[in-house]
């Protein structure tokens, strides 16, 4: 009798990890999730999976670790003994990248490289899959449009930089080893689990705190950087598509549309019947020390060989988070009259 399919996830308390999680629960996994011990508990976006009618938790394991910690991060993966390790954890914030490089740098570069190696080391005596979770940005200052899987890099952040070396240092392993290792090249996915720093997420919980009174003011930087923005709950099953294919590969996942910054915010505000004109300002601080004029991504691999498409338009993605984020203001709200 085979044994229930076992995946490892680093980064799972994050925006992707925890739909990923989901969806593996889901097709029946015993999901691990790798989680970095800190004073408070950080599980929000996965604490409802252990309260799932159908007992979802009993097949869902946290387990702390680092992944600059190479040595007790190969002998967790040799414990568990995964059949798919999705490698999702980053510093993933590219501004806040050129404020912590070393740190960003380390997690992203060296972490995706204790990841392969640990990966390598199993696969000895259980094969095993390893998805690197690749980014847009290290398309960076390209003057192709869209981009696709033979576009050259041009990274500009040190965030970029460590995708770029974990991205070769996944197919090197690939190449050299045999490994079943797989980038997924994510363009913009966005969701209501989205971090509240991110630019979408802070366009559109602002605008409904600016349509509840809770705010008066919504500063961004840019406005003009136009992205390929998606669905994260699409994209994750992108990521294990990957991991089902035959051969390892290299895949774009994106929708093959761009907005500018601008866009994104005229239609969340536009939806909540704002004028955004009146309560948004430009902040120099939110500017990145080197812009990344545009990405949009050419899906095309993807929806060949995976048979992938992204199901969620631009618009459903805005009405989805502005109505998670309405509700949220309108609850903190309700908070704040009764202690008055």
């Amino acid at each position: 009798m085979s044994r229930t399919r076992r995946a490892l996830v680093t980064g799972i308390t994050g925006q992707d990890g925890s739909y990923l999680a989901e969806l593996l629960l889901a097709k029946g996994y015993e999901v691990h999730g790798l989680v970095r011990r800190s004073s408070s508990l950080n599980t929000s976006r996965i604490d409802h999976l252990y309260e799932d009618p159908h007992e979802s938790s009993a097949k869902l394991f946290l387990h702390y670790g680092d992944l600059t910690d190479g040595n007790s991060l190969t002998r967790l993966v040799l414990e568990i003994q995964p059949d798919e390790i999705y490698n999702l954890a980053a510093q993933s914030h590219v501004r806040v990248s050129f404020d912590m490089p070393v740190y960003s740098v380390n997690v992203g570069a060296i972490g995706a490289l204790n990841i392969l190696e640990a990966a390598r080391q199993l696969n000895r005596t259980h094969e095993v899959r390893v998805y690197q979770a690749s980014s847009s940005e290290m398309f960076g200052d390209t003057t192709e449009v869209p981009q696709s899987e033979a576009t050259m890099f041009r990274p500009r952040s040190p965030y970029a930089c460590a995708k770029v070396f974990a991205f070769h240092q996944t197919v090197n392993y690939r190449e050299s080893y045999d490994l079943f290792a797989s980038n997924g090249i994510l363009f913009n996915h966005e969701s209501p689990r989205r971090g509240i720093t991110f630019v979408t997420r802070k366009i559109t919980r602002a605008a409904c705190r600016i349509k509840e009174g809770l705010q008066d003011k919504l500063y961004l930087g840019n406005l003009d950087a136009r992205r390929d923005w998606g669905f994260a709950k699409d994209y994750v099953e992108a990521m294990w598509l990957m991991l089902q294919h035959d051969q390892p590969d290299d895949f774009v996942v994106a929708t093959g549309e761009d907005h500018t910054v601008r866009e994104f915010l005229e239609e969340v505000f536009d939806y909540l019947e704002l004028d955004c004109d009146e309560y948004v300002g430009i902040d120099p601080r939110y500017f990145r020390p080197a812009e990344v004029p545009i990405l949009r991504g050419d899906y095309t691999k993807a929806k060949e060989i995976l048979g992938w498409e992204p199901a969620t338009s631009f618009k459903e993605l805005v009405r989805l988070m502005v109505e998670n984020d309405r509700a949220e203001a309108a609850l903190e709200k309700r908070v704040m009259e009764k202690q008055i």
